[in-house]
């Protein structure tokens, strides 16, 4: 998923690709040893970090990329999703070894 920080940097937070997981209802998710709850009809934001309130845009990563809302480079990918991310999600595997998007 791309995860996305939108209350310290506004619209333009920093970004990355990770692995997430979710509850059995679905309704919260799991990055990082946080919790996120969904967030319904907020602007430019669609999660909240249970813990700190922080609001975050998280959503599948885009097949072409650009998935800030700028769409500015530098998204960090974790480690554990590099490979998928470029050789299933992106179809380059020539990036397999790169760490940003």
């Amino acid at each position: 998923m791309y995860i996305e920080n939108k209350s310290a940097e506004g619209l333009n937070g920093r970004g990355r690709i990770g692995r997430v997981s979710f509850s059995k209802t679905g309704k919260t998710l799991y990055y990082g040893g946080r919790s996120f709850q969904s967030l319904k009809g907020s602007y430019k934001s669609n999660y909240r970090d249970v813990a700190t309130g922080e609001e975050y845009w998280i959503s599948g990563p885009k097949k072409a990329g650009g998935d800030r809302l700028y769409n500015q480079p530098g998204v960090e990918i974790d480690e554990d999703v590099r490979q998928e991310y470029w050789l299933t999600i992106r179809k380059q595997p020539h990036r397999v070894r790169d760490k940003t998007a």
